[in-house]
């Protein structure tokens, strides 16, 4: 009994702040949200079972002000990749959401677009829930930022946008509603170069000033590399920008190598599976079975909250969730078979407290301790 009692007694609040290092930031969040269908998993079907080659993986959230028309945008993406839409506003999932007009909750979906999946975040334009912005901001390398051509950029524009190029994100800037009697080419230059304004007095760097424009008209499905009001008919629709965001945002930094930790930015509850936990894969692999611990900071260190096993793995696609077996870092997820972590925590696999173990044995004379 007294290895285990050695290893214990090691495992002390100050060691494990010295490790804290090694593992995925824990930022601290106040607020825990909680939505979607109840059922959403329980109808998943099956995904390829392999994890995706980071290289083909693009992390790119959509962010504007009110009404400038962002879902609009993203059922316009879904439908260009082949999603079944059954409705306008197809993100919005929550029924205060649909009757409101607004996103409160942060979603995201996945399409695919030549051999690449896109990770695609839509998130609420309104300053009363940044907390949603700031979480999931921390996911994605790039954003597509959405300005209505007609109003130019607007007091929560600059609010997104703050956030966006504080985490040094490569943005897209997309003039929607150009197909506006009002708007003219030279309205939307004027409002580039109110962005661009914008921009530096955010303090970009010389690379995300560096930004792309693309001309778009979401209400009927196009975007466009170069102005226009009124497309060929074989250019009405979204390949521009998508081939835009493929081209622009960068692949993640992925080490595949290492423990698999993920940073827990969203979460959902399900009648059968319970808590659902979805964020970024920051390194390592995931497979179903995967014995795994929830991790939070505390004022003394690292604390172990829960351990258990990955029970299933999803990922959604358009607006299904599907079940897959594997996945790599720099994917998001969703996981479920923890029931304690909750937004802010980390996921990690039994991996990280062994290399723990090892690191603290590599440290310590055990010849100095008697054993009774």
């Amino acid at each position: 009994m007294a290895g285990p009692l050695l290893l214990r007694s090691l495992l002390s609040a100050s060691t494990l702040k010295s490790f804290s290092s090694h593992l995925a930031p824990l930022p601290r969040f106040s607020r825990c949200f909680s939505s979607g269908p109840a059922s959403a998993a329980a109808a998943a079907t099956t995904y390829p079972s392999a994890y995706l080659d980071p290289g083909r993986l693009r992390n790119v959230a959509v962010i504007a002000h009110v009404d400038h028309g962002k879902t609009t945008l993203m059922d316009r993406l879904l439908r260009q990749c082949g999603a079944d839409i059954p409705h306008e506003r197809a993100m919005d999932s929550i029924s205060l959401e649909r009757e409101r007009g607004i996103t409160i909750a942060s979603k995201v979906t996945s399409v695919s677009w030549k051999e690449n999946e896109l990770n695609m975040v839509d998130t609420p334009g309104h300053a009363d829930f940044g907390g949603e912005v700031e979480r999931v901001v921390g996911m994605v390398e790039g954003a597509v930022l959405v300005v209505d051509a007609g109003e130019g950029p607007l007091a929560q524009t600059k609010f997104v946008l703050a956030k966006a190029l504080k985490y040094g994100l490569r943005p897209l800037l997309l003039l929607n509603k150009v197909d506006r009697p009002s708007v003219s080419e030279e309205r939307c230059n004027e409002v580039e170069s109110l962005v661009f304004d914008l921009f530096a007095n955010l303090g970009a760097t010389e690379e995300q000033l560096d930004f792309p424009v693309l001309y778009a008209s979401a209400k009927e499905g196009w975007a466009s590399s170069t102005f226009t009001k009124d497309p060929p008919a074989g250019a009405k629709n979204m390949s521009q920008l998508l081939d835009a965001i493929v081209r622009h945002v960068p692949p993640p930094k992925a080490n595949l190598d290492g423990p698999f930790q993920m940073l827990v930015s969203m979460m959902e509850k399900d009648f059968y599976l319970g808590r659902i936990l979805t964020g970024r894969v920051s390194s390592g692999i995931v497979r179903v079975g995967d014995k795994i611990h929830g991790l939070r900071s505390s004022e003394s260190g690292i604390e172990k909250i829960e351990e258990g096993k990955v029970v299933k793995l999803m990922k959604k696609k358009g607006t299904s969730m599907v079940l897959i077996d594997s996945a790599g870092a720099g994917d998001i997820i969703s996981m479920a078979g923890l029931g304690s972590p909750s937004i802010g925590h980390t996921v990690a696999n039994t991996e990280v407290c062994f290399y723990l173990v090892i690191k603290l044995s590599a440290c310590v004379d055990f010849s100095s301790f008697s054993v009774n």
